[in-house]
């Protein structure tokens, strides 16, 4: 469809050309706005579906599984970086969810929050990451699964997910990437051959409302 789709973009300005399009005399700004950013998934998946009466602009599974692991970072109380994960299995259900905070009997009013300071008045050698808090929350094995994270995971939550025998961690931000941390990361999952994806979302912004 490719040669037909990029006529199709040419025109949308002004007039739907394309036979299958013709049958669309109505289409949202919702919609053109997908065709800008990622033109050719919509094309695909509005021509394959073909029902007028049926949202061609619904999230796709990246999005929905990367929206749950943001929304659980909103449940962290660090108040610098609020971390969330998802895994998900083969047939796309979810098997675990957690974000950053302490362990369980580590008071949040207790533990300190700092990031700089003396090492044992930070927050860093008792936080638990998100992607560790989704491991250990996990209601099965998780041979074969696929990891959601906002942030490129360090070293240890590396360890974490190669253990665990997840294959695939798909992430939005790899602001850290200069780190060894992550370098280490990186290595880490070559070797162990666990796929890295960075996400490009359709859309950068969800609302949701009450």
């Amino acid at each position: 469809y490719s040669s037909s789709l990029h006529g199709l973009i040419k025109t949308l300005q002004f007039s739907i050309t394309d036979p299958f399009f013709s049958k669309f005399s109505m289409i949202t700004n919702n919609i053109i706005l997908c065709f800008n950013i990622n033109y050719e998934k919509i094309y695909y998946r509005v021509k394959m579906e073909g029902n007028m009466n049926k949202r061609a602009d619904y999230i796709d599974w990246d999005e929905y599984f990367m929206g749950i692991a943001l929304l659980s970072g909103k449940r962290s109380k660090d108040p610098n970086t609020q971390v969330g994960a998802c895994i998900v299995n083969e047939n796309n259900r979810i098997v675990g969810i957690g974000y950053n905070g302490f362990p369980r009997g580590c008071s949040d009013e207790d533990f300190p929050w700092d990031r700089e300071g003396e090492f044992l008045e930070t927050k860093y050698p008792y936080t638990v990451h998100a992607e560790i808090n989704a491991i250990l929350n996990s209601i099965k094995a998780l041979e074969g699964c696929i990891l959601y994270v906002a942030l490129f995971p360090c070293n240890e939550c590396a360890k974490a997910i190669i253990q665990s025998g997840i294959t695939k961690v798909i992430y939005l931000s790899d602001k850290y990437g200069d780190t060894d941390s992550v370098k280490a990361s990186k290595k880490m999952f070559s070797s162990a051959k666990v796929e890295t994806l960075c996400l490009k979302p359709l859309r950068k912004k969800m609302l949701i409302e009450f």
